[in-house]
């Protein structure tokens, strides 16, 4: 299948040095993509780098930043909207603060809306720039299920990750006209480092290996999708769900306000 991913270019994936982020990686370079890999941990970004580097052949580039910090943040930034090699951004970095809202502490809260919400958003839209200019490209946005089940999750964490959702679907209608693709994948409980050992409680049919989990959003970005959850069977669902909200639309803005607050 002729799709983005297999086309030429670079691929710049943050969060890069485990979990999805490294499969990503991975999964890139064996369909022929250079990559520049950005992470904190310079040596298990590096370990991943050289693993890549001699099993795929494919020229790996690293970037040692910590995409909470300003300045390092600033410094991807700027090679997103100059390095016309990139065409395609992984926004993959991203924290979970777990546990009741009320009792966590709001500074880890702020950073991780910092690092799930803002950092996707400016990293996407500098890589944006670039891709208008080539007219193509890829932005993957790594959402969550959390988002579809706010009363079951830390309101704060799976509301970053809802942002992400709105956030992919506005950028979508605003690149469609410059042949960018936008998607957000939405996983569910996966067994990666960011839940420790919470996923180890979980029933087995819940838990997504994270190989499965990228395989099936590349699948999902090859068939053109939009919105990608890779553990829901019938898509119809996704498209019931996003018809209901779209109904709504026309009476979301009136100038009356609806009967039974008169009352």
């Amino acid at each position: 299948m002729n799709s983005i991913t297999t086309q030429p270019g670079t691929a710049l994936v943050t969060g890069a040095s485990s979990g999805i982020g490294a499969v990503y990686a991975d999964r890139l370079a064996r369909r022929g993509h250079d990559l520049i890999l950005v992470a904190r941990d310079r040596s298990r970004l590096e370990a991943v780098a050289q693993t890549l580097r001699e099993q795929t052949g494919v020229r790996v580039e690293t970037v040692i930043a910590d995409l909470g910090q300003r300045a390092d943040l600033a410094a991807v930034e700027t090679q997103l909207r100059g390095d016309e090699r990139i065409g395609i951004l992984v926004n993959n970095a991203g924290v979970a603060v777990t546990g009741a809202m009320i009792a966590a502490d709001p500074d880890r809260l702020e950073a991780m809306l910092q690092l799930n919400s803002i950092v996707p958003t400016r990293l996407a839209l500098a890589a944006a720039e670039g891709f208008i200019a080539q007219q193509s490209g890829a932005i993957i946005n790594i959402a969550s299920v959390t988002a579809l089940l706010p009363e079951r999750f830390n309101g704060v964490y799976s509301g970053s990750k809802a942002y992400l959702i709105n956030f992919s679907q506005a950028l979508q209608e605003e690149l469609r006209p410059h042949g960018v693709r936008v998607q957000a994948v939405l996983p569910g409980a996966t067994r990666t480092a960011i839940w420790g050992a919470a996923v180890d409680h979980l029933p087995k049919e819940m838990l997504m290996e994270v190989d499965e989990m990228v395989d099936a959003a590349l699948a999902g970005l090859d068939q053109g999708e939009l919105i990608s959850i890779p553990s829901l069977p019938d898509p119809a669902d996704w498209q019931a769900y996003t018809a209901a909200r779209l109904q709504m639309a026309p009476r979301l803005s009136l100038n009356r306000a609806a009967p039974r607050y008169k009352q």
